[in-house]
């Protein structure tokens, strides 16, 4: 009878031995995993750190939480976004604004812009798939827009790909699975390369 992973294989008999692993684990090895996931991060935040100055935008990628934009676009799209300050707001344009009190940003079409004498823009917007105007979303007393609220201006968008945040936004277990799913596929990897460092 041959026990499973004793066939010359370095193969855990077990999901569980990758604890074990980890623990066998050297100073400079534990070392080597934490400066990798370093810089990734890093990494990761670098690019995002760049987005936000090519664009203008302080968010240059958004995901479409609500049926709101329908049929321009649809919960769970990812939009990309720029915020140039010299280009001015126009009709018809789909902005990503925020409201005082409100944590998230919404995104909707602009119907109607006025411009002061002394060059100020104020507009209004409402979502395609809505009946009526974002008045009553505004903070009380607002009845328009100013720039000053702009996060950014729709330029593209990718079409469901944000609906993985959603859910994991929807369903909390879900992103605690898949971190811990990608945590154990991780160390499983690392236990069948046997790397020497």
């Amino acid at each position: 009878m041959v026990r499973a992973g004793a066939v010359g294989t370095h193969l855990p008999a077990s999901g569980w031995d990758i604890f074990g692993d980890l623990r066998k684990m050297n100073k400079r090895q534990l070392y080597y995993q934490v400066l990798n996931f370093a810089m990734i991060v890093s990494s990761a935040l670098m690019i995002w750190k760049g987005l936000i100055v090519l664009t203008g935008s302080e968010s240059p990628i958004v995901v479409v939480l609500s049926g709101s934009m329908e049929p321009a676009f649809h919960r769970g799209d990812l939009l990309f976004l720029t915020n140039f300050r010299e280009d001015p707001i126009r009709a018809g344009e789909i902005v990503v604004f925020k409201v005082e009190g409100r944590d998230i940003p919404i995104v909707h079409r602009v119907i109607k812009v006025h411009e002061k004498d002394n060059g100020d823009i104020k507009f209004l917007t409402k979502g395609d798939n809505n009946e009526v105007d974002d008045r009553g979303l505004y903070k009380e007393g607002q009845n328009w827009l100013e720039k000053k609220d702009v996060v950014g201006r729709a330029r593209g968008f990718l079409p469901y790909v944000g609906m993985v945040t959603i859910i994991m936004n929807d369903y909390p277990k879900f992103k605690v699975g898949t971190c811990l799913c990608v945590c154990f596929k991780n160390i499983y990897i690392l236990e069948l390369l046997h790397v020497p460092l």
